[in-house]
C-alpha cells in the first residue's frame, strides 16, 4: 500500500514536470483547435481516384507493427532535434488506411511466408510455405504438386507490365519468395537447404525459381551465396568460407540468367560502385546482390560498397518506369523484423525510419494519379511502449518511473526474446546502463532466444488510383484482389471494363 501512495506521487510529479515541458503554443487550446480545422478541411476536400492504376508500388515492413511504426516516427523526428512525437513520417501523410488480420490458416500468430503469400498471392496458406494454398504440408514436397498459386507480379507481368523486387535480406527470403516462387519450405533457399525426398519429390529451390518463373526485370537485395555453386568463393569475402557458395548441384544461376538475357541490356552488380554505374535509361534487366546473405543493417552498411535502401529503390522504379504499360514494384524493408528478433529496438526503429525515406523517394518519382502505393507490414512483434516518459524523452531512454522492485525500466520492451535476464532474483539494474547503444538488447518478459512475432492487425496505409478501396479491417489476403482490382491484372477485370 505504501509503495501505490509513493508511485502515485511520483506520477503526479511525472505528469506535472513534464507538461512544462510542453512547447507553449500547445497550452492554447486555439491551437488544437485550428489544427484539427486544418485537418477536418483537407479530409472534407479529398476527391476519390478512381483511376486505373499504371503502376503499383508495394512497400512492406517485416515485423513493422503499430508499435514499431509509432516508436519509429518517434525517433525519425528526435534524429532530426525534435520532440519527436509530432512528427509527421511520409506513410502518415497517406489518405487512406484500414487494418489487415494476420492470422494463418494453421496458426493464430504468422510467419512471413504465410503473410506474403497472403498479400501477394490472395491465399491465406500454413506457416512456412511460400507460393502455395493451404492444402500443402510444411517441407513435405508431395502436396505441393497443383496447389501452387500466384502473385500480383505475375500478374502484372502477364499484363505487360514491368516488375522488380527490392530487399534489405536475402532475395530468396520469404517476402520477395512469394512473389514468383512456390514451395512447401520457405528455408529451401538453395538445392543444399533440400532434403533428398523433396528432389526426388522433383521441386526446386527458391533461388533456382528467382530466375526460371517469372521474367523479373530487376532483382535487388542479398543472397549471392544461394546463386552459385558449392566452394565458388565470394568476390567481397573470399576468405570467408559460410560466404561461399551453397549449390550442391553445381549451377551458377547468376551466369545463366545473364545468358538468358542475350539481346537485352543486363547487368549484374555486386558493389556499390559498378551499381552506381548502371545506367537506369539504358538497362532492360538488373540483377544486384549485394552480400552472400542478407544485406547490413543500415547504420552498420558500408556507404562505399552497399548502397541505401533508399539508393536501391530510385534506379528500380527509374528502370521499370520506361514500360509504357508500368510497372509492380514491391520494396521491402525486411531488417526491421530481423531486428526485433535480436531484441535490438534500436536497429530495428532506424531500420524503419529508412524504410520511410525509401517511400518518400518512391512517392518522388511517381505521380499520385497513376501509381497505387500501399504501405503495409506483414506481421507484427511483441513490443511494446510503456511507462509514462516524459514528452520529448528518447524513444530508446528508460521510463522515469521505476518498477515496484525499485529498478528502472526501459519504455520499449518486449514480451519475449533473449533480454530476459533475472540475477538473483531480480532483473538487472541498468541504471548504469546506456540502452541508446546500438548493440543493446531491451529486457524481456519471458526467455527465449529470439522473439517471436505477435498477432494483432497491421495497419494498411494507400495513396494514388483506387486506394479508398484499402480501408477498413479486412483478412491480410484481400490486399492482393484490392491492387489486382485496382490495376486491372488478373482475373478481375471490372474496374478496366468500366
Amino acid at each position: 500500500m505504501e509503495w501505490t501512495r509513493v508511485a502515485l506521487v511520483a506520477l503526479f510529479l511525472l505528469v506535472t514536470l513534464g507538461s512544462s515541458r510542453a512547447k507553449v503554443e500547445e497550452e492554447d487550446p486555439e491551437f488544437w483547435r485550428s489544427k484539427a480545422k486544418q485537418t477536418l478541411q483537407s479530409v472534407l476536400d479529398r476527391k476519390l481516384n478512381n483511376n486505373v492504376a499504371k503502376n503499383i508500388m508495394l512497400f512492406l515492413g517485416d515485423g513493422m507493427g503499430i508499435t514499431t511504426y509509432t516508436a519509429a516516427r518517434i525517433l525519425k523526428g528526435q534524429l532530426q532535434n525534435q520532440t519527436g512525437e509530432e512528427t509527421v513520417m511520409t506513410m502518415d501523410t497517406f489518405p487512406h488506411v484500414g487494418l489487415a488480420k494476420t492470422y494463418s490458416v494453421d496458426f493464430q500468430i504468422p510467419d512471413s511466408a504465410a503473410t506474403a503469400t497472403a498479400y501477394l498471392c490472395g491465399v491465406k496458406t500454413n506457416l512456412n510455405t511460400v507460393g502455395v494454398s493451404a492444402a500443402v504440408r510444411n517441407g513435405v514436397c508431395m502436396t505441393q504438386k497443383g496447389n501452387e498459386v500466384t502473385s500480383i507480379m505475375k500478374w502484372a507481368k502477364d499484363a505487360g507490365k514491368s516488375v522488380g523486387i527490392v530487399t534489405t535480406t536475402r532475395v530468396q527470403h520469404a517476402t520477395p519468395a512469394a512473389t514468383y516462387a512456390h514451395s512447401a519450405s520457405r528455408k529451401w533457399y538453395s538445392d543444399a537447404d533440400m532434403p533428398d525426398v523433396a528432389k526426388k519429390d522433383n521441386c526446386t529451390d527458391i533461388a533456382f525459381q528467382l530466375i526460371k518463373n517469372i521474367d523479373i526485370d530487376v532483382i535487388i537485395g542479398g543472397g549471392r551465396k544461394y546463386m552459385t555453386p558449392r566452394g565458388i568463393k565470394d568476390p567481397e569475402y573470399p576468405g570467408d568460407i559460410f560466404s561461399w557458395g551453397t549449390r550442391r548441384d553445381g549451377r551458377n544461376l547468376i551466369q545463366e540468367w545473364q545468358s538468358m538475357k542475350t539481346g537485352k541490356v543486363a547487368h549484374y552488380v555486386w558493389n556499390k560502385t559498378d551499381f552506381d554505374a548502371v545506367d537506369p535509361e539504358a538497362t532492360d534487366y538488373l540483377m544486384a546482390l549485394f552480400e552472400p546473405g542478407d544485406l547490413r543493417y543500415e547504420v552498420e552498411r558500408d556507404p562505399s560498397m552497399d548502397p541505401s535502401i533508399v539508393e536501391t529503390t530510385e534506379k528500380a522504379i527509374r528502370i521499370l518506369q520506361k514500360n509504357p504499360k508500368g510497372f509492380f514494384l514491391l520494396v521491402e524493408g525486411g531488417r526491421i523484423d530481423q531486428a526485433h528478433h535480436a531484441g535490438r529496438a534500436y536497429m530495428a526503429l532506424h531500420e524503419a525510419v529508412a524504410f520511410d525515406d525509401a517511400i518518400a523517394k518512391g512517392l518522388n518519382l511517381t505521380k499520385e494519379e497513376e501509381t497505387l502505393t500501399i504501405v503495409t507490414a506483414d506481421h507484427s512483434h511483441p513490443l511494446t511502449l510503456n511507462g509514462f516518459p516524459f514528452r520529448g524523452q528518447s524513444i530508446l531512454g528508460k521510463s522515469p518511473l521505476w518498477g515496484t522492485d525499485f529498478l528502472p525500466y526501459t519504455t520499449l520492451m518486449y514480451g519475449n526474446g533473449p533480454g530476459h535476464k533475472i540475477i538473483d532474483g531480480k532483473r538487472p539494474d541498468i541504471r548504469n546502463v546506456t540502452t541508446k547503444d546500438k548493440d543493446y538488447v531491451q529486457l524481456s518478459a519471458a526467455p527465449s532466444d529470439s522473439t517471436t512475432h505477435s498477432g494483432e492487425d497491421v495497419a494498411v496505409l494507400a495513396r494514388g488510383p483506387m486506394a479508398h478501396l484499402f480501408s477498413g479491417v479486412q483478412e491480410q489476403n484481400y490486399i492482393a484482389h484490392a491492387m489486382g482490382y485496382a490495376a486491372c491484372v488478373g482475373a478481375d477485370m471490372r474496374h478496366c471494363q468500366g
